[in-house]
């Protein structure tokens, strides 16, 4: 068993390798630092990004890491899983010779330096601004309660899991993002002066109306969303046809050895399918390569050029060994004793049947309601989203409840969670600061 462990954490080891001291500095002294940085126009957050590759190339780490902190909270999440490609690398003045900075790869280093070397930490702020209860622990959360901290606000994040994180946790497989590394960014946020409550969910042990009469002055909900979306294919409910989620959220628990091999529904030689084209569908597609299913086959029904994924991430799932087959769509599972067995796919050569163990899906979820029809008073529209004011910014129509993140857009990357985490920030501030004004 201790074997099997072993083999299973070397296939999910972090694949791709942050840089060494001497390779960060020499990418940094790349930068052209340009009057007018492009970089920082295509960050969602607007980071200042030559200044601190700027302290970077001077070897000043600790001063670099100071300039990351202004806007992020989760720098070495970030320098991981953010799309660069298409936000700061993708607009650097250099990608026209197809040699832009790695921003990320640069802020991870800083980030994973900086928590090495114990090299900063920021000091706790007295909190008596007012009191927040944050719900959800996700990038969303874990941004507004970190940035509301730093300005004198106790907070309280109420989690409804056993671990902390939210999607960093049990929704990014650990080759791309180490669970060490989000642990490493909460313990961050904890020293400064936030508290959790783990395993306990809004709308079941407490609501948001008790949490104001309990002396709240304001309430965010940043629980994602948290309900996949299914598809109504005749065969859609033959045991077989998983969603995504629950099949990534398993293999993180069983990489954490809180879950054991037999709950996890892709097995040693199964044949795989993919329903769906994004970000998610690539993490189900690999991970399903890493538990060693015989063969993994992804159905998109547009074209390659059109695929939400990164294009990094897909060519990282063909080198592994996924297989695409584009202009495709699913039109029925076939199974036997209530079991799948094959699906049956209408191509640009015409239908053609292929066996099939597992299928994923991997086409978007929304959120979940178990928040606002315990709440009185909040507004969503007719899919399901919360809706929000411009002022203050992030305000549902419950006063003093705000939102932000996926609960309010449709499911979108970390770092524009964090953007609008941080827009939301500024309303709360400004909302409760007028609310003691009054009281007064």
């Amino acid at each position: 068993m201790k074997e099997n462990i072993e083999l299973q954490n070397l296939k999910f080891e972090e694949i791709n390798e942050g840089y060494t001291f001497p390779e960060a500095f020499a990418e940094a002294n790349r930068c052209l630092n340009c009057k007018n940085p492009l970089c920082v126009t295509g960050c969602p957050i607007e980071h200042n990004i030559p200044g601190f590759i700027q302290q970077l190339s001077k070897g000043n780490i600790g001063n670099a890491m100071e300039i990351i902190s202004e806007k992020s909270s989760l720098p070495a999440i970030c320098g991981r899983v953010c799309p660069h490609e298409k936000q700061c690398e993708g607009h650097c003045i250099l990608n026209k010779k197809a040699a832009p900075i790695r921003v990320g790869k640069l802020e991870r280093f800083i980030a994973d330096f900086d928590e090495e070397m114990n090299l900063s930490r920021e000091k706790l702020q007295p909190k008596t601004r007012g009191r927040v209860a944050v719900i959800g622990s996700g990038p969303a959360g874990l941004t507004v309660a970190g940035d509301l901290a730093r300005q004198g606000f106790n907070v309280i994040i109420y989690e409804k899991e056993q671990e902390l994180g939210g999607v960093l946790m049990y929704g990014i497989p650990e080759y791309r993002l180490p669970k060490e590394v989000v642990r490493r960014e909460i313990d961050k946020i904890s020293a400064l002066g936030v508290t959790f409550m783990k395993n306990c969910m809004i709308g079941t042990d407490i609501t948001i109306d008790q949490l104001l009469e309990r002396g709240i002055d304001a309430v965010f909900i940043g629980s994602g969303t948290a309900i996949p979306k299914s598809l109504d294919t005749p065969g859609h409910d033959l045991k077989g046809v998983i969603q995504s989620s629950y099949f990534l959220r398993t293999v993180s628990l069983y990489n954490n050895r809180s879950l054991g091999k037999d709950e996890v529904p892709i097995k040693v030689g199964d044949r795989v399918g993919i329903i769906g084209a994004g970000n998610v569908a690539m993490d189900a597609a690999r991970t399903a390569v890493r538990l060693g299913a015989e063969s993994v086959t992804v159905f998109y029904h547009r074209g390659e050029e059109d695929m939400p994924a990164l294009k990094t991430e897909y060519h990282e799932a063909v080198e592994e060994g996924v297989e695409f087959s584009f202009f495709s769509s699913v039109k029925k599972f076939t199974g036997e004793k209530g079991l799948l067995k094959a699906v049956e796919v209408q191509t640009p050569d015409g239908e053609i049947t292929m066996p099939m163990d597992k299928v994923l899906l991997a086409i978007g979820s929304r959120p979940a309601n178990r928040i606002v029809s315990t709440t009185s008073g909040i507004d969503v529209d007719d899919t399901g989203y919360v809706i929000t004011k411009e002022r203050p910014y992030g305000m549902t129509s419950r006063k003093g409840v705000f939102a932000g993140g996926d609960v309010v857009h449709t499911p979108q990357t970390v770092v524009l969670a964090m953007r609008e985490a941080k827009n939301v920030v500024k309303g709360i501030a400004q909302y409760i600061d007028a609310k003691k004004l009054l009281e007064e």
